[in-house]
């Protein structure tokens, strides 16, 4: 993997993604970006990660020393859902990650009777904003198996979207997203009116 990110100049930043790439240890990661930051063309580091929210003690001291000691700059993507999420441990977490000069993003995913409510996502902007995060995405589910029933038609997450547009501010305001198979990036969907 680092001889073809080496190889390959335009590549700077690299992501890390799928399953939870912060389930591997401190030390793991440290041995990994000491490769990488090897690698002159490579600017910046992206990890996107659900574990620090539903168990902020990952984000250990030992966490906190490898992001204040690595060269590249760091962008977190978060995956809160719900302003219910954000509680005070929550909270002292995302300070601590904040005062690493890290960068936080946030993608929600769009969740039938869990968020797909105009005022429960608006709630949810405002709460990432005032504890440091900014709102990224808003991602539409997935088709994957056994989570059919968090499913939301596309109509009705436009519609959520444009009426979102409405109340936020425009820096409050995550892109409404999907994955599309075999693009190398999601897809901005439009929304309606």
């Amino acid at each position: 993997m680092m001889e073809y990110i080496a190889a390959d100049v335009t590549i700077t930043e690299v992501i890390l993604s799928g399953g939870d790439p912060l389930a591997v240890s401190d030390s793991t990661l440290r041995q990994f970006t000491d490769m990488l930051t090897e690698i002159p063309h490579v600017k910046r580091l992206r990890i996107h990660t659900r574990l620090p929210v539903v168990l902020p003690e990952r984000v250990t001291p030992d966490f906190i020393a490898w992001a204040n000691d690595l060269s590249l700059q760091l962008v977190m993507v978060l995956h809160v859902n719900h302003a219910q999420e954000i509680n005070h441990e929550v909270e002292r977490m995302f300070q601590q990650l904040r005062a690493t000069d890290m960068t936080l993003l946030n993608q929600s995913v769009l969740l039938k009777d869990v968020n797909d409510h105009v005022q429960i996502l608006a709630d949810l902007s405002e709460s990432l904003f005032a504890s440091g995060v900014l709102p990224y995405y808003l991602h539409v589910l997935d088709k994957v198996e056994g989570a059919a029933h968090f499913d939301l038609d596309l109509p009705v997450a436009q519609q959520l979207h444009t009426d979102l547009a409405k109340i936020l501010p425009g820096y409050l305001l995550p892109r409404l997203v999907c994955e599309t198979p075999g693009e190398q990036s999601k897809t901005l969907l439009a929304t309606v009116g």
